[in-house]
């Protein structure tokens, strides 16, 4: 190997480390990869999650993560999206296109996708006294 090829080898590894970091990242999307959101094609939409966020240059503010089934199965693949000052919400039948519209519009522009939303966890229901 060259030392131009190690040079790059390492960057690409650095970029790879940094995707994983969770320090600084206040954004999260979390893909349901039980087995009822892979068969539905999960791991595609978890993928193109990726793509997006490195094409997009959100890697510094957004962390991607994968849970388990989030039991809304007819719905898969779901996706949760917590941004902050925002009520945190999940999307349902996620493919690659809805993928492209909840970084563009939701995790960029602000702005919920009420047309897609099939839940919104108890958390953001309650309020403090």
């Amino acid at each position: 190997m060259t030392l131009e090829e190690l040079r790059k080898m390492r960057n690409q590894m650095k970029t790879e480390v940094e995707k994983r970091e969770t320090a600084g990242k206040t954004i999260q999307i979390i893909v349901g990869m039980g087995t009822c959101g892979i068969a539905s094609g999960a791991k595609d939409t978890f993928n193109t999650f990726l793509k997006l966020i490195e094409e997009k240059g959100l890697a510094d503010r957004v962390m991607l993560r994968q849970t388990g089934c989030m039991g809304l199965c007819a719905h898969e693949p779901t996706v949760e999206v917590v941004v902050p000052e925002m009520p945190r919400v999940i999307y349902g039948d996620v493919k690659a296109d809805v993928a492209k519209e909840i970084v563009e519009q939701h995790i960029i522009g602000k702005k919920l996708l009420d047309n897609l939303i099939i839940d919104k966890p108890a958390a953001d229901i309650i309020t403090k006294k």
